[in-house]
């Protein structure tokens, strides 16, 4: 069974990696003209590794424990920088959910974006230490117990903000790009 897995874990070990690099980035402050278009993408790979997990069968780790992967990362700056990166942008209208309760609450994108950095890295400590089978489990619990959820609702506000951002532009300015473009 691990032979068969290892191209999958190693694969979403990578796309783990590549999801941790760019919020880091991103709250970092160094790319704020493109924080937004970059957490869509971020989170639509993440999503995409989850719901490919999240539609195979159940993964289940050889033992029936939870192996300790070490020290959980402090993410608290990250959610930070995350919030000062969107802030005014931050907080959205959620629903608690969409199933079984029409309630609206609030909801974070810095929290959402450093919820699924948190479930990812715990998965990669299980990768890096060799054990593949329970970091699958992980991701794939994780997905779909708390980051899945968080994810696809911050992936529905960001392309939101992007749209509203693209397409919510001054009338007359875009009549006269597009003039420009017509006749150069």
């Amino acid at each position: 069974m691990l032979a068969d897995l290892a191209p999958l874990a190693d694969e979403c070990a990578r796309e783990a990696r590549l999801y941790l690099t760019a919020v880091t980035e991103i709250a970092a402050g160094s790319a704020s003209d493109s924080a937004i278009p970059l957490s869509l993408l971020a989170l639509s790979q993440a999503l995409a590794m989850g719901a490919r997990l999240g539609a195979m069968e159940d993964i289940v780790p050889t033992d029936r424990f939870e192996a300790d992967s070490g020290p959980d990362p402090e993410l608290n700056p990250l959610r930070v920088g995350i919030a000062n990166v969107f802030e005014g942008l931050d907080e959205y209208a959620d629903l608690e959910d969409p199933l079984t309760s029409g309630e609206v609450t609030t909801g974070s994108l810095s929290n959402d974006l450093t919820l699924v950095a948190d479930g990812l890295s715990h998965g990669l400590a299980h990768y890096d230490a060799g054990r593949t089978v329970e970091a699958l489990w992980w991701w794939q619990f994780s997905y779909l117990s708390f980051w899945g959820e968080r994810a696809a609702s911050a992936l529905r506000v960001l392309q939101s903000l992007l749209a509203h951002i693209r397409l919510d532009a001054d009338e007359e300015i875009v009549s006269e790009a597009e003039f420009d473009a017509l006749h150069p």
